[in-house]
């Protein structure tokens, strides 16, 4: 120190950290935590950007890339099974009106590219069109977003990115939505107004992006601050066609946030410190910088908080009400025989609130993904929950629209809409006054009881054979079980479009 050893705090730091005291507060240097020292040389957005374009593959741990191999692999996976949807297939259309002399795979479209952007999008979407995609806590769906950025992205560079380079940015992706989710509590529980990816997620693949274009730490916070004017997405459109094009959104603007930042367009450079920049989507925003990665106390948030792989394809919460329903369905089939759907007097739910899972009489795909009703129902009708219960053959079965009839929903005050923390219980009620009931606390799947690889590579090749030749589907599968020592990841982008042409031509018609 030299000549005081006091300062004014309201003279340093980002906005954030002087909002924590007054202007008649003296800072003692000697007291500061290197966090608050941190903040005092740099703002939280200028962290961020510095984060962002100092990270290394050095940096990346065994735990991180084994996450995140199974992360990308089962996004490919539910990406091209997705490309046989309706929702899919209007997006697809609609990009192919748009031409660039650059241009980027279709996963699973042998003979056709798009504009990176449009990839982007139409690859995001298929992630998401069917809700099977990785969902993280605090929640959101982490992967979707980033990874058909980057590929699209890679596809257009003129040199191709190693594998390894691949992977880096899409942990730089990955990293950034972590740390942006944890500026609120609100963040942690079951949405209630904005799908979570349409707004970290466009941040995610703004830096992602970021990484892989090269960008200097300013302009990495400049494409975080573009991203941020195309955040958000209303609750409203869950259940709906157009909640696909949340995650096809997110990956598109967040491509576009940094190329536009590469060109020299500037934004906020304070965006993330701000409650009227990024904290206008949370009411208890509490931003932080990020931690200095060259410091060595840097540790990946993947490190610590796995994601949660989907074992059907339907919003998050509904594997709980399954697992139980088909729990309490294998008691009642114990005691009284074989199953008699004319045997049940009531169904009980035990699940927590949240309006928009709550949909007691689906009409659509889209509703029946997003309610504890029919995903239990069709659990206890048929002792499974496949990708097909979900046609419109299934929704409209009589024996199906009986049972819903039956419902009854109950939210107990210690059951928190939160993916951590929730759980679901079915209790099945007999015309003879029997009762049997079910609870799942944690199923197969979530970070706590995670999945297998063999389960994990058997759920990829069963989505991936929908679409990709038996070459297509285990070129993918190599290629991302050593990405970390693949020399060009265009070689992925070879293996997505190997596509059995009867397939193709049978999906492209829909």
């Amino acid at each position: 120190m030299v000549g005081f050893s006091v300062l004014p705090l309201w003279k340093f730091g980002s906005p954030a950290f002087r909002r924590r005291i007054t202007y008649k507060s003296v800072l003692r240097l000697d007291v500061l935590s290197l966090q608050d020292i941190t903040m005092l040389r740099k703002g939280i957005t200028e962290s961020f950007g510095a984060a962002i374009h100092a990270l290394n593959t050095t940096q990346l741990t065994d735990g991180v890339i084994n996450r995140s191999k199974r992360m990308m692999l089962d996004t490919l996976g539910v990406g091209l099974l997705g490309t046989r949807t309706a929702v899919f297939n209007k997006a697809l259309k609609y990009s192919q009106m748009f031409t660039s002399d650059e241009r980027s795979s279709v996963w699973g479209k042998s003979q056709m590219t798009l504009p990176p952007h449009y990839a982007a999008f139409v690859n995001g979407i298929a992630v998401h069109s069917m809700d099977f995609d990785d969902t993280w806590h605090p929640a959101t769906h982490p992967s979707g977003a980033v990874l058909p950025a980057l590929l699209a992205l890679a596809d257009a560079l003129p040199r191709q990115p190693s594998g390894l380079d691949l992977l880096l940015a899409f942990n730089v992706g990955i990293e950034v939505q972590g740390r942006l989710m944890r500026f609120s509590r609100e963040a942690y529980n079951i949405p209630e107004r904005f799908h979570p990816p349409s707004v970290v997620g466009v941040m995610g693949s703004a830096a992602a992006s970021a990484k892989l274009l090269g960008l200097s730490p300013a302009q990495c916070s400049h494409a975080l601050a573009i991203a941020a004017s195309s955040a958000g997405a209303p609750l409203a459109n869950t259940a709906t066609q157009t909640k696909p094009l949340h995650i096809g959104n997110a990956a598109r603007r967040g491509l576009e946030a940094a190329q536009l930042a590469q060109l020299g367009l500037e934004g906020n450079p304070d965006i993330l410190d701000l409650d009227r920049g990024f904290g206008v989507y949370y009411k208890d925003y509490s931003p932080s910088a990020m931690t200095d990665c060259a410091s060595g106390d840097f540790r990946w948030i993947l490190e610590d908080q796995d994601v949660a792989f989907k074992r059907i394809p339907a919003h998050l919460g509904m594997h709980w009400v399954v697992d139980a329903a088909l729990a309490a369905r294998a008691k009642l089939a114990n005691e009284v025989g074989n199953f008699d759907l004319s045997q049940i007097r009531q169904v009980t739910l035990r699940v927590p609130p949240s309006k928009y899972i709550d949909c007691p009489f689906p009409a659509t795909e889209h509703q029946a993904r997003h309610s504890f009703q029919f995903n239990a129902c069709s659990a206890l009708l048929d002792d499974k929950v496949t990708v097909s219960s979900y046609s419109e053959a299934q929704i409209n079965r009589p024996a199906l629209k009986e049972l819903l009839s039956k419902v009854k929903v109950e939210t107990p005050k210690d059951n928190q809409p939160n993916f951590d923390k929730m759980y679901c219980e079915v209790e099945v009620e007999t015309h003879q006054g029997q009762s049997h009931v079910a609870r799942c606390d944690t199923f197969y799947g979530h970070w706590r009881k995670p999945l297998s690889q063999e389960d994990l590579v058997g759920k990829f090749s069963v989505n991936a054979s929908s679409v990709l030749c038996t070459e297509g589907v285990e070129g993918v599968i190599e290629v991302i079980g050593n990405i970390e020592r693949v020399r060009e990841s265009s070689v992925l982008g070879l293996y997505l479009t190997m596509t059995s042409s009867q397939q193709e031509q049978l999906y492209s018609s829909m």
